[in-house]
């Protein structure tokens, strides 16, 4: 069997959505199910794990290569940018973001990270939101970091200098409405869930 053209080389940085950045440590062929298989060994250093994908996998997965500076910076900038307050009911605003998570996109992350830092300045995130925030915004930091050639505490700086204006032109709010009343009962269901849902992601080859 012939070695398929791929998408991505050895030692090239990829973004694995919801799993981080990773790099593409190796390219080899595998029996699945008695069939030849070429499969991307990628190592998420964010989690300290190699997984192995199917090349043919990958693009489904949403596997892809770090985005260029420019797109980088446009991310950034977008953090600052006016937009349409999130939804109150935050079990319909949980999900719209995590849709976001698994399509993966840097300029997706960037909404995500905005939405929810708009939403905290309001009222406090329940606890599946703000790991969803922290997710995305590590995510973010590691891809902009890449991408721009500079450490994840400078990005992490930058982020803050974008973010704080937010928050000061946000009024705050009472600290309860009706749609948080069954929040407890919704984070053990989607918890539950949460575990069902994970793609392809961690096959360790270990």
């Amino acid at each position: 069997m012939a070695k398929p053209k791929t998408e991505f080389a050895v030692n090239q940085k990829i973004v694995y959505p919801s799993q981080g950045v990773g790099k593409i440590t190796e390219i080899f062929k595998k029996d699945f199910n008695n069939e030849p298989t070429f499969y991307y060994k990628i190592y998420l250093e964010v989690s300290d794990m190699n997984v192995m994908v199917p090349v043919s996998k990958a693009k489904d997965l949403g596997i892809r290569a770090i985005v260029s500076k420019e797109e980088a910076k446009a991310a950034l900038n977008s953090i600052s940018e006016d937009f349409e307050p999130p939804t109150s009911d935050w079990k319909l605003r949980y999900q719209m973001n995590l849709d976001l998570l698994k399509k993966g996109t840097i300029s997706d992350i960037a909404a995500i990270v905005r939405c929810l830092y708009h939403r905290s300045k309001v009222k406090e995130l329940p606890i599946l939101e703000r790991k969803l925030y922290d997710n995305a915004k590590k995510l973010l930091e590691d891809e902009i970091a890449e991408a721009l050639g500079i450490s994840d505490k400078e990005v992490e700086a930058m982020l803050h200098e974008k973010l704080e204006p937010l928050g000061l032109r946000i009024e705050k709010k009472p600290a309860f409405t009706d749609e948080d009343e069954d929040e407890d009962e919704y984070e053990e269901d989607s918890s539950s869930s949460e575990k069902d849902s994970d793609d392809f992601s961690s096959e360790d080859d270990d």
